[in-house]
């Protein structure tokens, strides 16, 4: 009886662990993962923005034409403004990354819904734009999400592929991003360290040289994610 009611834990436990952490579930809160197949689209993602180093991104976007998708923490617009302001004005989607990029495990609602409120106005007051989608710092989702997504009408967006720029050489997340990439797929990088002035992202300004060039040779196109989730063909 006593193995049983570990297995069961064992079972409950691993369930828990793929709510709150897999790209793929919306148990926890709606999310998606991925957009349409049906035509070879890819989405760029950035988290924890903006940074000094923002506008490093920004450059190799606007050279190859390439529109994507920031989720922006609320310090960060609050620091760095006209950087924040920027993007919009560059045709970029602006998302909400929470305002202070804490984990959300363990956080009672209230607070959850606080940093999704205060990153929401933070990122409106500054930059005039309402972001309709979320995305949870270190992908982690726990209860209370669901209701302040809903209260602040919020689709939650998870990713296909995540570059991993923030721990590997630029060459190697290059490699990664294009061995995994496939229509549809949502790929998540970062422009910022959490709300860390002046970040070092040279890892991520050297895959997305090295990657833009071979995506487009590969007969891709780039989509924000309102558009890889919406646009038909």
């Amino acid at each position: 009886m006593l193995a049983a009611a570990f297995g069961g834990l064992g079972v409950a436990c691993a369930a828990l662990a793929y709510g709150v952490r897999s790209p793929r579930s919306s148990w926890i809160a709606p999310s998606v993962y991925r957009g349409c197949r049906d035509r070879r689209s890819i989405a760029l993602t950035f988290d924890d923005g903006p940074s000094e180093s923002t506008p490093r991104v920004v450059e190799i976007l606007e050279r190859y034409r390439v529109p994507a998708t920031f989720f922006l923490c609320g310090a960060n617009v609050l620091r760095l403004p006209s950087i924040a302001r920027s993007l919009s004005s560059a045709g970029h989607q602006i998302g909400n990354h929470t305002y202070s990029h804490a984990a959300l495990q363990f956080r009672s609602p209230d607070a959850i819904y606080r940093e999704l409120v205060d990153a929401q106005r933070v990122i409106e007051d500054e930059c005039g734009v309402t972001p309709r989608f979320f995305r949870a710092p270190f992908g982690i989702r726990w209860f209370g999400l669901r209701s302040a997504q809903r209260r602040l009408g919020l689709t939650g967006v998870m990713w296909s592929v995540i570059g991993l720029d923030w721990k590997w050489p630029g060459r190697r997340v290059a490699r990664r991003l294009l061995n995994r990439s496939s229509p549809g797929a949502i790929i998540c990088l970062h422009d910022g360290r959490g709300v860390r002035p002046d970040p070092d992202i040279s890892a991520t300004v050297e895959a997305l040289e090295r990657a833009i060039p071979q995506w487009i040779d590969r007969g891709f196109q780039f989509e924000t994610v309102t558009q890889i989730l919406c646009k038909t063909s």
